[in-house]
């Protein structure tokens, strides 16, 4: 796919009405039942109204792709208080729907990220959306600004000057001081590139000029009102749109939800760190927990781990790998070294995938014996032999076939840390990492650091026209807030904050296991899909079932299983047939490094 490339006053509050009645903000419209004001649906702000609708509607130069796809390019406004002034390339990628007489519309969706590519996640519709879904709508995917296929963002001159100021990052977290401190400077080298040589571009990569691009490709496409998916991230970006477009939503659901007001730091709380705010760790470590409690529960005979304190024999082998990585020879590629941050964010990464937990066990298993001085010969064998194969995918995937600028890191900071409120000075990141481990063990550090980059004396380009709230506005229609109790990256507990914060919303809760709900739940998954096509809300205090539970018998249906198809060849095969399993691919969440991976 060849790349597809201020200063307004707001509106105040209108005159009091007769003694006794409501004050209605002049941003909202009022519905009347019985002579009496029932609700207040918020309205696009004057200010945002002015940035959007004056950009001239894109006409969008559709051309065949990817066999089953159509692509095309736009330039939008690189700041819209400038709308005649500099731009930027955005990628847009769609797949039609399969009855167009009976279309609803274009459904916008995003897995996530931030740095996630939509193009990608549309392009992969056909393979986990259901059929009704895939019917009905165009599937529309953007890659936001800086991202992938629309113009990226660059934070340095070229592969080799990347490469070296990143040196540091190129772990799945700092442990050990000399680590930390190799972290802290290139978390500084990268966030100064940033602000300089990533400009104007990693500047106006906020949330919210996003989501103003999707409201200008949302009348591109011909809807009046947006349709949309997101997942991980995705969230936060439906929330901003909603909020700041509250009188254009048709239907908004967001899935692994992060509170928006916790991802932004408003008040007080902008003092603290991301994750302090978040809490990802706290939701990481309560599953882990309850997988464990699982396995004792089931017996040895679904989970070896059993035999013993399976939490324990975790605990034993991280105490051992703080002490002394294992270092397993591989004649084929060199060495192999298995550091304590390394099954930790192995296990982190099991942990977003409904059969993760067989991973996991596997994992302790494996390295119970290669850290016990007194294993046998041929059970080292067999745990090397397992180990290796783990390095393997580890490699395949770190590796890069050629010297290509990869922004993948950048992407994300681009959003991270212009979006949000972060502390000032990126060396404090180690007591704050070691803070949250204590909070939250093994994961508080692992998602600590990773935002290190945004440290304010650090990170010093801003995005003046950033949305900054509110986040309780109501919107012309409802929307669903969807919440795994076990997710370990989105905490549970934001999709409750974010359900409480939005008026006009009703939350949907899941048991199913890995990050998001849909496609690991099917009960989660005809929900979001009825809410789509039909607007039709669950019941209020739902709670799904996930359809594959720790040590339970696996269902025979394949497609409850959550699939890579990232190594899938999409462009030498045509879209799978009605009926065929559907696969979720890979979630893009705001996930810590796991080795020299960033985002997942």
């Amino acid at each position: 796919m060849p790349r597809p490339i201020r200063n307004l006053a707001a509106a105040g509050l209108v005159g009091a009405l007769l003694a006794g009645a409501a004050v209605v903000p002049a941003t909202a419209a009022s519905t009347t039942i019985g002579g009496g004001i029932a609700t207040v649906t918020h309205r696009t702000t004057p200010l945002e109204r002015l940035r959007v609708d004056r950009v001239p509607t894109p006409k969008l130069d559709w051309y065949e792709c990817y066999d089953y796809a159509e692509c095309a390019t736009v330039d939008l406004p690189l700041d819209y208080d400038q709308p005649k002034g500099a731009t930027t390339e955005i990628a847009v990628l769609r797949v039609k729907a399969r009855d167009q007489k009976r279309k609803i519309g274009s459904l916008f969706v995003n897995p996530g990220g931030p740095g996630g590519s939509g193009t990608d996640f549309a392009l992969t519709a056909p393979y986990y959306l259901g059929d009704e879904v895939l019917d009905r709508f165009d599937i529309v995917g953007i890659d936001p600004r800086g991202v992938n296929t629309s113009e990226q963002v660059r934070c340095f001159k070229s592969v080799e000057e990347q490469t070296r100021a990143s040196e540091g990052l190129f772990v799945s977290f700092p442990y050990t001081k000399a680590e930390e401190k190799a972290y802290v400077a290139s978390s500084i080298a990268v966030g100064k590139a940033c602000s300089t040589t990533g400009k104007p571009l990693s500047g106006a990569m906020s949330t919210a000029q996003v989501a103003r691009d999707m409201d200008v490709l949302r009348r591109a496409v011909g809807d009046k009102k947006l349709s949309y998916l997101g997942l991980s991230y995705g969230s936060v970006l439906g929330q901003y749109y909603a909020n700041m477009f509250p009188d254009r939503v048709r239907a908004v659901a967001i899935d692994g939800v992060l509170d928006a007001t916790a991802w932004f730091g408003s008040g007080a709380s902008g003092n603290l760190g991301q994750e302090e705010r978040m809490r990802s760790a706290q939701g990481a470590y309560k599953a882990l927990r309850e997988i464990f409690k699982r396995c004792r529960t089931a017996g040895v005979d679904a989970c070896p781990l059993a035999s013993g304190d399976p939490a324990a024999q975790f605990e034993l082998v991280a105490q051992r790998l703080k002490a002394k990585p294992v270092v397993i020879e591989d004649p084929e590629f060199g060495d192999f070294t298995i550091t304590y941050a390394d099954f930790v964010g192995w296990t982190l990464s099991n942990m977003y995938g409904p059969d993760g937990y067989l991973y996991i066990v596997g994992d302790i298993l494996w390295l119970l014996t290669l850290t016990d001085p007194s294993a046998t010969d041929a059970t080292r064998a067999q745990a090397r032999a397992s180990v290796l194969q783990r390095a393997a995918q580890v490699r395949q995937q770190a590796r890069a076939d050629d010297p290509a600028y990869i922004n993948i890191r950048e992407s994300s900071f681009g959003v991270i840390c212009t979006d949000a409120n972060h502390p000032t000075d990126a060396a404090s990141w180690a007591a704050r990492a070691a803070r949250a481990d204590q909070r939250d063990p093994y994961f508080g550090r692992s998602w600590t650091w990773f935002t290190a980059p945004c440290a304010r004396d650090t990170w010093t380009v801003r995005d003046e026209d950033r949305y900054t709230g509110p986040f309780d506005r109501r919107t012309v229609n409802p929307i669903l807030v969807v919440g795994n109790y076990w997710d370990p990256s989105t905490n549970y507990n934001g999709a409750v904050a974010t359900a409480k914060l939005l008026p006009n919303s009703r939350l949907l809760s899941s048991d199913n296991w890995g990050h998001t709900a849909y496609g690991t739940s099917a009960c989660a998954t005809d929900a979001i899909d009825a809410y789509l096509l039909r607007q039709a809300m669950p019941k209020k205090g739902s709670v799904c079932h996930g359809d594959i539970q720790p040590f339970e018998e696996l269902p025979e249906s394949a497609a409850a299983v959550r699939v890579d198809t990232s190594k899938v060849d999409l462009a030498a095969r045509g879209a799978p047939r009605r009926g065929e399993p559907k696969q979720l691919p890979p979630v893009v969440a705001p996930m810590p490094a796991v080795g020299s991976l960033t985002v997942r």
